[in-house]
C-alpha cells in the first residue's frame, strides 16, 4: 500500500513539475501576440457559453412543444416555439461567425508565435559559447528546439483554447445537471477518469520515448542530406554511395517506424478500455434518469435536457482528455525548447569592459597558453608563448593540427585558454568588451561563407557598420590587391551579380573566386589587426604570387598573423614562427631561419623541389 501510494505521489510530482511549463509557454505566447491573445480569450468565452445556451434553449422549446400539441396546435400556444426557435437560430449564427473569427485570430497568433520562437531560437545560437558547437549534446539540444518550435506552441496554444472553450461548457452543464441529483454529474465526471488516466500516461510514454530516440532521428537527417545536398551529390555518384547510405537511412526509419507502431498499439488498446469503462458509466447514468421520467418524476422537456446535455458533455469530455493529453504532451516536449533557451554562454563581457585601444603600441603578447576543446583529451597548444610587434606582419607555418588555426579562435575570444595568457598592450583579452574586442580584428577565416547575395553584399558582410564612400574606398583598394577585377569581368551583372545556385538566376563561382571574395570582405573591414588562415589555398601558382608580391600593401598599417603552409607566401612576412605540437620551435626572418637550416629550411628545401 505504501509503494502504491509513494508511486503516485510521484507520478503527481512529476505531473507538476511538467506541467511548470505552461506558464512560460503562455508568457512566450503573449510577448508574441499580446492583444491577438486577449481577444482569442474572450473568443473562447463566449464559444465556451454558447452551447449551455443551446441546452436551455432545446428544453424550452421541448415543453412548448408539449404544450402546444395538447392545445391542438392553437396559435398562443405555437408562438413560444416559433420565438424560442428564432432564439436557437440566432445563437447559431453567432456560433458560426464566432468560429470563423476564431480561426483567423488563431491563424494570425500561429504565424506570429512561430516566427517569434523562430528568432529566438537563433538569437540564442548566435549567443552560445563556440565551444557548444564541439558538443553532440547541443546538437541534440538544438535538433529538438527546432523540430518543436514549428508546431509545439501552435498545438499549445489550439489545445488551450479548446481546452478552456470545451471547459466552460463543462462547468455549465455539469451546473445544468446538478439539480437533477448529485449522481448525474458525478456519472458524467467517472466517466471520463478512465481516459484521463490514459492520456496522460500516453503523453508520459510518448515524450519518453522521442527523447530517447534523438540521436537516431538526427543520423537519419543527416542521410537524408547527403543523399538529397548539392554538396555531397558528385561522390555520391562518383563512389556509388547512393545506395550503401539509403540503406542505412531506412535502416534508422524502420526501427523508428516500429517503435512508433509499437506506441500507437498500447495507445489503442488503452484507450479502447477507457472507452468502454467510461461508456457503462454513461450507459447507467441514462438508464436511471429514462425510469424516472416513465415514472413521471421529471418532465418530458427535462429528459431532452438532460439528454442534450449528456450528449454534449460526454463528447466534450472526450474531447478535453484529447485536449488535457495533447496539453500535456505538448508540455512535455516544451521543456526541449526551453532547455535549449536557458543554455547560457561562459565566455561573456565583464561589467566596466575595456575597449581596444585605437593604435597598438606594445602589440599581442601569448604567455604560456595550454588549451584542449571541450570534450577532448588531446591538448592543442602546450606553454605556447608568442609576441606580436605593432605593424609587424607575422607568419605562422607548420604542419596540420599544430594549432595555427586554433590561435585565431582563442585571439578572437571565442574560446579561453585552459592556463596562460593573452593580452593585447598588457591588458588580457577578458578585461576587453567582447563586441569592441572582435570589431578590432578582420579574419579571412581558412572556410570562409559563400553567402547567396550579390558580390557587393558578400563583400560588405566584412563590416555593415561603413559608410557608402568608405566602402566604395576600401572595396576600390582590397579588390585590385585581390585581382577582382578578373572575376568581375567575366559575371553578367559585376558587383551586383547574384552569387551561389540556392536561389533562381545565381552564378556558381570556382573555390579559388570563392576566396578571393573571402579575402576582399576581411581586407576592406577597417581593423587594425588582421588575421588571413591559408589565403592562398585555392589560388593557382599565378595568383598566389601576385598576391604575394602585394602583401605589404594589403597589411600595411595594420599588425597581422598570416597562416600558411606555403613557404613561397610566408617569406614575404617580417617574421616566422614554426609551430609543432602546439609550441614555437623556430623564429625568425625568411633569411635567417634558411640560415639556420632547420625545419622550416628543411620545409622550404621540401617545397622547392616540388
Amino acid at each position: 500500500m505504501t509503494g502504491t501510494f509513494d508511486y503516485a505521489r510521484s507520478r503527481l510530482h512529476t505531473l507538476a513539475q511538467e506541467l511548470a511549463h505552461l506558464p512560460r509557454a503562455f508568457a512566450l505566447v503573449r510577448e508574441a501576440c499580446g492583444q491577438l491573445t486577449t481577444l482569442w480569450g474572450l473568443l473562447l468565452v463566449a464559444q465556451g457559453l454558447l452551447p449551455v445556451a443551446t441546452v436551455y434553449l432545446t428544453r424550452a422549446i421541448v415543453n412548448s412543444l408539449v404544450v402546444a400539441v395538447r392545445s391542438g396546435g392553437q396559435w398562443y400556444a405555437l408562438r413560444p416555439v416559433l420565438i424560442r426557435a428564432v432564439w436557437i437560430a440566432a445563437v447559431s449564427l453567432c456560433a458560426q461567425i464566432l468560429i470563423g473569427l476564431t480561426a483567423w485570430v488563431r491563424s494570425a497568433q500561429s504565424e506570429m508565435v512561430r516566427d517569434h520562437l523562430a528568432g529566438l531560437i537563433q538569437r540564442k545560437s548566435l549567443a552560445v559559447d563556440l565551444a557548444f558547437y564541439d558538443s553532440s549534446v547541443f546538437y541534440d539540444h538544438l535538433h529538438r528546439a527546432r523540430m518543436e518550435a514549428s508546431y509545439r506552441p501552435i498545438e499549445l496554444l489550439e489545445g488551450f483554447g479548446s481546452l478552456l472553450q470545451g471547459g466552460i461548457t463543462v462547468v455549465a452543464i455539469l451546473g445544468i445537471l446538478l439539480p437533477f441529483g448529485p449522481l448525474p454529474p458525478l456519472a458524467l465526471l467517472l466517466s471520463t477518469a478512465p481516459a484521463l488516466y490514459v492520456v496522460l500516461k500516453t503523453a508520459h510514454r510518448r515524450h519518453q520515448w522521442n527523447r530517447s530516440t534523438t540521436v537516431e532521428n538526427r543520423r537519419s537527417w543527416y542521410f537524408d542530406t547527403l543523399l538529397t545536398e548539392g554538396e555531397s551529390a558528385a561522390e555520391m555518384r562518383l563512389f556509388d554511395l547512393g545506395g550503401y547510405f539509403l540503406q542505412a537511412f531506412e535502416k534508422i526509419r524502420q526501427r523508428l517506424r516500429k517503435g512508433r507502431l509499437g506506441l500507437a498499439s498500447q495507445e489503442s488498446i488503452s484507450e479502447l478500455g477507457a472507452g468502454v469503462l467510461g461508456l457503462l458509466i454513461l450507459a447507467g447514468a441514462m438508464a436511471w434518469m429514462a425510469l424516472r421520467a416513465i415514472h413521471g418524476r421529471i418532465s418530458l422537456g427535462d429528459l431532452a435536457l438532460f439528454y442534450q446535455a449528456y450528449n454534449q458533455g460526454s463528447g466534450l469530455s472526450r474531447t478535453l482528455l484529447a485536449n488535457v493529453g495533447h496539453l500535456y504532451e505538448n508540455s512535455l516536449f516544451l521543456g526541449n525548447l526551453f532547455e535549449f533557451l536557458d543554455l547560457k554562454p561562459q565566455i561573456v563581457s565583464v561589467p566596466d569592459a575595456r575597449a581596444v585601444p585605437a593604435t597598438l603600441r606594445s602589440g599581442i603578447k601569448f604567455e604560456h597558453v595550454s588549451f584542449r576543446y571541450p570534450g577532448s583529451s588531446r591538448p592543442v597548444l602546450r606553454d605556447f608563448s608568442l609576441q606580436v610587434q605593432p605593424g609587424q606582419l607575422v607568419a605562422l607555418v607548420g604542419p596540420n593540427g599544430t594549432g595555427k588555426s586554433t590561435l585565431i579562435k582563442l585571439l578572437c575570444r571565442f574560446y579561453d585558454p585552459n592556463s596562460g595568457s593573452i593580452s593585447i598592450d598588457g591588458v588580457t583579452l577578458p578585461e576587453f568588451s567582447i563586441t569592441k574586442l572582435r570589431r578590432s580584428m578582420s579574419v579571412f577565416f581558412q572556410q570562409p561563407v559563400r553567402y547567396n547575395d550579390t558580390v557587393a553584399a558578400n563583400i560588405r558582410f566584412g563590416d555593415l557598420q561603413m559608410t557608402d564612400l568608405d566602402f566604395a574606398r576600401a572595396l576600390e583598394k582590397s579588390a585590385d590587391v585581390c585581382g577582382m577585377d578578373e572575376i568581375i569581368a567575366r559575371l553578367p551583372h559585376g558587383y551586383e551579380t547574384e552569387l551561389g545556385r540556392d536561389f533562381e538566376d545565381g552564378t556558381e563561382l570556382s573555390v579559388g573566386e570563392w576566396q578571393r571574395i573571402g579575402l576582399v570582405r576581411s581586407i576592406a573591414r577597417p581593423a587594425q589587426i588582421l588575421i588571413l588562415d591559408e589565403p592562398t589555398s585555392a589560388m593557382d601558382p599565378w595568383a598566389e604570387l601576385k598576391w604575394a608580391e602585394r602583401l605589404r600593401e594589403v597589411t600595411a598599417n595594420r599588425t597581422t598573423l598570416l597562416i600558411t603552409h606555403r613557404f613561397t607566401t610566408a617569406m614575404f612576412a617580417d617574421v616566422i614562427h614554426v609551430i609543432s605540437e602546439g609550441r614555437v620551435v623556430e623564429s625568425g626572418s625568411h633569411a635567417q631561419l634558411l640560415a639556420k637550416g632547420g625545419v622550416y629550411a628543411q620545409g622550404w628545401a621540401t617545397q622547392s623541389r616540388a
